[in-house]
Order: C-alpha cells, then sequence, then structure tokens
C-alpha cells in the first residue's frame, strides 16, 4: 500500500508530508482556545488537525487504587480519571470544531477510544480516524473503526513487532482498505535518541503501509530526518503557549514551530527528490567556472606541446583536463597566444 488519500490529499511516498496537529489536551478547557489552534494549524500549513474523543468515563475508572494513580512523570500524582477528566475534549464542542474546521478548509479528524466515540465521529462525518499508541493494543476498538470503510491511521508506540502486526491484521479484519501505521515514542517528552529512527524504512519494508511519525520530542528536528528515511505523515502536539499550564502544553509545539516544521518536512521531502546524475539547472550558469586547459605560452604553428605550455584553470572554454597527457607532446596548427584555451580540434 503506497498510497492513502485523506479528505482528498493523497498521502504517500510520491506527495509531501502530511503533517497533523495535534490538539490533544491544549485546549485548556476552553472551546475558545480549541477553534484558535484550528486557525493557527491553518495558518501553518498544516494538513489536518486532530481531536482526541473520550470522557473520562470511557477511558478509565473512577478510582483512587494505587493501580489509578500515576507515579513519576508529567502527571505525577494524578489519578487517571483526575488528568482524563481535565484532558479531555467536550463532546458537545465536536460539532462546532468541525463545522470551523470545515468553513477555513482544513481537513479534521480525530482519535477515538472507544465504539462510542467512533458513533459520535461517524455522525460528524469524519474523514478518517487515528489510534493511538495506547488504543494500538485494543484489536476490538481498530476492528470497529475499521468498519466505518474510512482510512485508518495506527500509531505504534510501547508496541512490538508482534502487536503492530496484529493490529494491522485486526483492521483488515475490520474491513479497512487505507491504512497507516506511525512509528512512536510514548514518552512525554520523548528524548530523540529514543526514536531509532532506522525503524521506519524497515516498517515500510516488513508490513507495507504509508509510514509516518508521532514526534513526542522538544523539536523539529527528528520530525524532518523521518521524512529522509520515508516518513509521509508526521503528527506533532500542538498549542498556543507551551507555558499554559495544561496536561500536554510543555511538550507541544507553537504556531511559529508547527509552521517551521511544515516548511523543514515539505523542504526536505523536496530535497529527496529522484535518481539524479544530470546536471541540476541550477547548475548551468556555472559550468563556464569548470577547470579546463588553456595554454599559457605562445606558441608558433607547428611548435611541440611541452609540459610547462598548458595548465588545467578556470574558466571551463578549453578542453576538459583529462586530456592534458594526450595533449603534451601534440602540435599545435596555428599560432597560439598564451592565455587560450584549448581546442582539441585544432591539435595534430
Amino acid at each position: 500500500m503506497s498510497e492513502i488519500s485523506i479528505a482528498g490529499r493523497p498521502i504517500g511516498p510520491d506527495h509531501p508530508p502530511y503533517v497533523i496537529a495535534e490538539i490533544s489536551a491544549n485546549h485548556n478547557g476552553r472551546i475558545e482556545n480549541a477553534l484558535k489552534l484550528i486557525d493557527e494549524a491553518k495558518a501553518a500549513g498544516a494538513g489536518a488537525v486532530k481531536l482526541q474523543t473520550y470522557r473520562p468515563d470511557t477511558i478509565t475508572l473512577d478510582c483512587n487504587d494505587a493501580a489509578f494513580k500515576i507515579s513519576g512523570g508529567l502527571w505525577d500524582g494524578r489519578t487517571l480519571f483526575e488528568l482524563y477528566e481535565e484532558a479531555h475534549m467536550p463532546w458537545e464542542w465536536h460539532a462546532p470544531l468541525f463545522d470551523h474546521a470545515r468553513k477555513i478548509g482544513i481537513t479534521i479528524f480525530s482519535s477515538p477510544f472507544d465504539s462510542t466515540a467512533v458513533d459520535l465521529l461517524e455522525d460528524l462525518n469524519a474523514p478518517a480516524y487515528k489510534i493511538a499508541s495506547f488504543e494500538a493494543v485494543d484489536l476490538p476498538l481498530i476492528r470497529y473503526a475499521a468498519s466505518t470503510g474510512k482510512p485508518l491511521i495506527i500509531s505504534t508506540g510501547m508496541a512490538d513487532a508482534e502487536e503492530i502486526a496484529e493490529a494491522i491484521e485486526a483492521a483488515r479484519e475490520g474491513g479497512c482498505k487505507e491504512l497507516a501505521i506511525l512509528h512512536c515514542v510514548s514518552g512525554y517528552p520523548a528524548p530523540a535518541e529514543d526514536y531509532n529512527l532506522r525503524t521506519i524504512p524497515d516498517m515500510i519494508e516488513r508490513f507495507g503501509l504509508v509510514t509516518g511519525l508521532s514526534d513526542h520530542t522538544l523539536d523539529n528536528t527528528t520530525a524532518i530526518t523521518s521524512v529522509a528515511l520515508g516518513a509521509s505523515i508526521i503528527e506533532k502536539h500542538f498549542t498556543l503557549d507551551r507555558t499554559g499550564g495544561g496536561p500536554d502544553d510543555s511538550f507541544s509545539l507553537e504556531p511559529v514551530e508547527m509552521a517551521a516544521l511544515c516548511h523543514g518536512a515539505n523542504t526536505a521531502w523536496s530535497a529527496l527528490g529522484k535518481i539524479d546524475y544530470g546536471r541540476k539547472s541550477s547548475e548551468q550558469s556555472n559550468t563556464q567556472f569548470r577547470r579546463s586547459l588553456y595554454f599559457v605560452k605562445d606558441l608558433k604553428a607547428g611548435d611541440t606541446i611541452t609540459a610547462d605550455a598548458v595548465r588545467s584553470v578556470r574558466p571551463g572554454y578549453g578542453a576538459a583536463p583529462k586530456y592534458l597527457d594526450q595533449v603534451i607532446g601534440q602540435q599545435v596548427s596555428n599560432d597560439t597566444p598564451a592565455n587560450s584555451p584549448v581546442v582539441l580540434a585544432d591539435l595534430k
């Protein structure tokens, strides 16, 4: 599968990278922030903006037991229910956010976290679905999302090769015809050295799918580098203000950085081009400055060319330097002043 299409936009190695701006929890409880993020994603050049669709009671249990408490890291000490209560996108916001994105002309879709979320998003005619890394092992959810017939993107953070294969098989069993996978490290933030980007070409060869990167590093270097290794999709968390205090703000890109990512990813893809050993258009005017053979002494017709009579210099109007050994020892046919280019046809 070398290409998929979301909302009419082809995605694959033969097309510029598809950059997804992940809003996640960065609305920080205000729909105005979510609307502004959609505007800023469009202005930055992102191909799509993505939501997360769940309620705290559809993703976890309201329980204070130790197993439901986060220990260490960005959200240390909080229960899962408390975190998701703060972070979730209210379901009543989805329709106005979808309407706004469509109005300004940017694709919008979401990550559903259970079947009821898929149902909500189907009512909104979401053009695609993204399965989050933590849900990549939820094969019934993958089958249910795949049964919609919409394109499906699966993040593979924490999943080993066998689990990735199982997720792919579940998507196919569910009826998915357009499937992509994202290499991912589910650390928040994740250090660049954990990404092992050489995994991307192996994933492409192993699974035969459109492949991309879900990037949780703190800058754009990893994401842009992934393009050179075959990434066709880049997903990055997106916020209005990294210091905003929301659950995901601290490891998200601000608008200027998102614009830089879109530009850099497109430039990297353009630079890949194709295999081409020919002279490039930007080089044409500079060929005159290549080295070539010039006479450095005055010679009379019939004189033999000695080693001290000819040199390889710039510009490039004379014979190529590779002919130097052949030129030495020949005779000039005509009187030849110093600083004249060597013309092979004029030798005998």
